[in-house]
């Protein structure tokens, strides 16, 4: 077996991410720290890592309980910047705190040579939130990236928008003085352009198994809904619209426009709510002999808020929908090109594609979910589909940490991977 070059931990490990990167590059790790039990179940079914060196809460890691390590990987959690959450940031007294885990740790081992840590784009909106990780890095003697590395996997070609914020630092006295000489790691020094790639329509595709079984087709319903969807689409004549259409919006069998508008407390609306609302009322009186016949065919007023809205976001680029990315989501069903998928998320929103194998759209499968997280092929999965959904939806893309990790290495002085003795270089 070829000798690792380098030795890392792995904070808020997920399913094994920062490993499945780290140990492509030659890195072993000496201690994981992940406190979802499901997460942990399958980083042991994929890695060799000791038993004892599967931590759970971090909370509860003494700096000095880790074994000599050169690289910190953290994918330190994200709820307190997340869109999804409240915002807080580092004044979130529980998981905000949590980075400054990360910096006791990092006080605990002086012999470290990189961090790398990774969380979502939101973190890089607030000043305030950018300057503390800078201070307190800097602190600790680390030249770190000078400004946020937001990158997505769409940036590499792989067909998948999702930006994160990458910070990457060097401890000062290893760095290549003839590179890195004013403080920062600019981002030019990471020469990321190289990797660069633009996903074409139709890149959505290349991620697909060719088996897929059958249990992965949608339900009836979801499909008699996509199906009158499109149906509605053709009929109306909708190829360009900038708007999503809301049936409730209609206003089926009235006569009056005010009347219409009154139901939907129209004029308390915000400006951008009251044209949607417009252009639906008027979608609906230039068709209105073939809408109220469709609605009546597919029962569409009985049918859940969900599948009362739809959105067109393809463009002419799009023959139709069964050329569409789909996601039922609770703003309606919508279709997009098929240049990449929506980001996955831990909230399970399964994108849903049309399987001409199977004559039938489907969702697309946990381990094409994983083709986008840059996974490897041989890696294994424990759990329902639901459960793999929501990590992968947690998770770091495997490739652009290769990347990173591969291109921050070639910053430091010759000779930094030799063999590992636990003292500082």
């Amino acid at each position: 077996m070829k000798p690792y070059r380098f030795k890392f931990i792995d904070l808020f490990a997920g399913i094994g991410g920062f490993h499945q990167a780290m140990r492509y590059l030659g890195g072993e790790c000496v201690m994981a720290a992940e406190i979802n039990k499901e997460c942990v179940e399958t980083y042991k079914l994929n890695f060799k890592t000791d038993e004892k060196n599967i931590r759970g809460d971090v909370n509860k890691i003494e700096p000095d309980s880790i074994a000599p390590f050169d690289v910190l990987c953290a994918g330190f959690p994200c709820q307190p910047f997340s869109k999804a959450g409240y915002q807080k940031g580092f004044n979130d007294e529980t998981r905000g705190n949590l980075f400054y885990k990360i910096m006791e740790i990092l006080d605990g081992h002086p012999e470290v040579k990189f961090v790398i840590l990774e969380n979502v784009r939101n973190l890089a909106d607030k000043s305030e939130n950018w300057d503390i990780i800078t201070s307190e890095l800097m602190k600790r003697n680390f030249y770190i990236t000078e400004s946020p590395v937001i990158l997505s996997p769409s940036d590499f070609g792989i067909p998948q928008i999702r930006e994160r914020v990458y910070i990457l630092g060097i401890r000062k006295d290893i760095r290549n003085e003839e590179i890195l000489t004013n403080g920062f790691i600019h981002k030019d020094d990471l020469r990321l352009e190289k990797h660069f790639k633009k996903c074409k329509m139709g890149a959505a595709w290349s991620i697909l198994e060719d088996d897929v079984s059958d249990e992965y087709i949608v339900s009836d319903e979801q499909e008699l809904m996509i199906n009158a969807w499109d149906e509605f689409r053709r009929k109306t004549g909708i190829k360009i619209i900038g708007y999503p259409i809301w049936l409730d919006s209609f206003g089926l069998g009235v006569e009056s426009d005010e009347e219409v508008y009154a139901m939907q407390n129209y004029n308390e609306m915000p400006k951008w709510k009251q044209n949607f609302v417009r252009h639906n009322r008027e979608l609906y009186l230039n068709n209105k002999e073939f809408i109220d016949d469709w609605v009546e065919r597919y029962d569409m007023t009985n049918r859940i808020k969900l599948y009362k809205k739809f959105e067109w976001n393809c463009g002419e680029d799009v023959a139709d929908i069964k050329g569409a990315l789909l996601q039922i989501r609770q703003s309606g069903i919508r279709a997009k090109r098929p240049t990449y998928y929506p980001s996955l998320v831990a909230m399970v929103n399964t994108p849903i594609l049309w399987d001409e194998s199977k004559n039938h759209f489907r969702k697309i499968t946990p381990r094409e979910a994983a083709n986008l997280q840059s996974f490897h092929g041989r890696y294994k999965f424990r759990g329902t589909d639901k459960t793999i959904y929501r990590q992968l939806g947690n998770s770091v893309n495997v490739r652009i940490l290769k990347i990173l990790g591969e291109n921050l290495f070639a910053l430091a002085k010759a000779g930094w991977d030799g063999e590992f003795n636990g003292k500082k270089d």
